[in-house]
């Protein structure tokens, strides 16, 4: 492997692993090079990103190596986050929010296990549009974050309380959490297409 594609790699590798970042040994394991080798890579990525004063930029912390964007933009990531044609939520952050209104107080590790995939972003996006948030920490090893929803959850998909979700004895088998994430999510889908529609509708 050539030293321009291992850079290419890493930053692929940085890019899907997100907040939680990876350390130059997990990076030289993935990539089956010396760790030598993945650290300079990293640093010379770190000051290619300075010089030609990209939108990313590359952190360290905590032993852990990051993609980040840079602090001097936040004004335009808000304008972008709080837009208009943001309102509706994709079915990654939809099915996200599901799992949390029905299960909370849950951990995302919890959320992933349920939903099969990462799930970072999703909550990511759905912390920002302030629809969850954080609620404590969980009894466990890591102390992970709990998650729960806001007022603004209610608010968003016109819900007078968290009664108005399915109730678990709507399920034939609570065990099935593939099913029941289903149709709480077809639930807060048609939830959330009546409050877009009531949006639209004041706009007119």
């Amino acid at each position: 492997m050539d030293y321009p594609t291992l850079k290419s790699i890493i930053e692929g590798l940085l890019f899907l692993a997100g907040e939680e970042g990876l350390t130059v040994k997990q990076i030289a394991e993935i990539t089956e090079q010396r760790p030598e080798l993945v650290t300079d890579c990293l640093e010379d990525m770190k000051n290619d990103m300075q010089k030609e004063g990209r939108g990313l930029q590359m952190l360290k912390l905590a032993g852990r190596y990051q993609l980040a964007t840079l602090s001097d933009h936040a004004p335009y990531f808000e304008k972008l986050a709080y837009s208009p044609a943001r309102v509706s939520l994709s079915q990654a952050a939809l099915e996200t929010l599901a799992i949390i209104a029905y299960r909370q107080p849950i951990t995302r590790i919890e959320i992933e296990e349920i939903r099969g995939v990462k799930s970072e972003r999703a909550i990511h996006t759905l912390v920002n549009k302030e629809l969850i948030e954080e609620t404590g920490r969980a009894d466990a090893i890591g102390r992970p974050i709990l998650y729960g929803t806001t007022k603004a959850f209610m608010e968003y998909f016109g819900l007078g309380s968290l009664d108005e979700l399915p109730q678990p004895e709507l399920f034939e088998d609570t065990d099935q959490l593939e099913e029941e994430t289903q149709l709480l999510f077809s639930k807060l889908d048609e939830q959330q297409q009546l409050t877009i529609e009531d949006i639209e509708y004041k706009e007119e």
